[in-house]
Formats: structure tokens, sequence, C-alpha cells
């Protein structure tokens, strides 16, 4: 699932207790049984299934309501041989994710950002409000990434793509801290500040070599 998408710079301002895209477990996980890590078969089952039973939940009650799955595009970049590493900031908007290194850009989907547009609309629009990038992008879906081990992963679930750049002229905007292109095996030097989601890219990028 690879396809070309074009350059944009469009920045969406963040409000706190928006209207986010969930889906209920029960629909995600008919047989009650969840997955830890990346699940790589059946991922365009599981993306059907968003687009048919998604709704829309103020972001407050979401974030603890764990009968519900909150969806999340998270976006690995890639330039050749290596990977746009990011800090977040101290008092990134998300808390408990604060001062975490990430490999993913994500973002919640939002009900007023949804109108004509796909899930991979969305991943590509957060994508360019968290960093700037002149280039352009090929993606490619490599899994569906779930994580109940702790309060975060509970209630998110995340579409996990790579988007490969044809430039290395990528720069963080102010929801992060830093950022900077690394070869893989040089992720592993982060590993113990990294946010969940990202140690199980990491895991998942060594073992495929994609």
């Amino acid at each position: 699932m690879t396809e070309q998408i074009a350059n944009q710079n469009q920045i969406t301002p963040i409000v706190q207790d928006e209207l986010i895209l969930v889906v209920k477990r029960t629909h995600l996980f008919p047989d009650k049984q969840g997955w830890h890590g990346i699940k790589t078969d059946g991922i365009e089952t599981l993306v059907e299934t968003i687009k048919t039973h998604h709704e829309f939940m103020p972001r407050s009650i979401a974030e603890t309501d764990d009968r519900y799955k909150q969806i999340i595009p998270y976006a690995v970049f890639r330039h050749q041989d290596r990977y746009f590493l990011m800090l977040r900031k101290g008092n990134a908007t998300e808390q408990r994710l604060k001062s975490k290194y990430t490999l993913g850009i994500g973002g919640h989907m939002r009900s007023e950002d949804m109108s004509g547009s796909s899930i991979f609309d969305w991943a590509i629009r957060e994508f360019h409000e968290e960093v700037t990038f002149d280039g352009t992008l090929t993606h490619t879906l490599l899994g569906i990434i779930n994580d109940d081990s702790n309060e975060v992963g509970r209630v998110h679930m995340g579409l996990v793509l790579l988007f490969d750049g044809d430039s290395s002229n990528i720069s963080i905007r102010s929801e992060l801290q830093d950022g900077f292109l690394v070869k893989l095996d040089e992720c592993e030097l982060y590993m113990l500040q990294m946010e969940s989601w990202a140690s199980m890219v990491f895991n998942h990028l060594q073992q495929s070599r994609v």
C-alpha cells in the first residue's frame, strides 16, 4: 500500500477539548483479544473497520475511557538510510509523553478536519503541522500498533506509516524540542528515553529492514 503524495504546508491550531476520532474496542477486537506490538496482517480490514465504525467524542472524555481507542496516524520519516528522531518538549501537549524521544509524528484526527479526507490525508496534514519538510514524500502503511501496557496506550491505537522523503531538509516546529536524522542502529542509544510506540517501531524496523 504505497502511493505518491504532494508536499503540503497546512497548520491547524490545537484545541484541548476538540472532538476526536475514536472506535469502540468491541469493533477493533471482536474476539476481545487484542495484540501487543505492531500488527502487519489484516491491516486493510482494520483500516476499513475504522472507516466504517468511527465516531467522535470530546478529547477530555476519550483520554480516560478505555472502552474506546483514539486512532492516531503515526508517521516515521526516512531519508535514504537515516530516520528522523525527535525529542518532545517538557511541556508537550500530551504530558504523559513529555521529554520522550519519538520516531513517529502523530496526532488526533479531529472531526472538523475529516470532511472529504481520508485517514492518510490526515497523516500528511499532521506531518506538516509537526515538521517543516521541503521535498516529496512516498508513504507505505507498515502496520497497526497497539500497547495496552500503559495508560496512554490503553486509549490509543496507531496506524504506522513510513514516509520516505527525497530530501534531508527536515526540521521541527514548535511542538517539539529537537529533531535530527540518525541511522537506524544509532536509535538504540536513545531507547531508554523513547516512548513505548517508538521502541516498538524501532524493533519492527530492525527486524523487517523495510
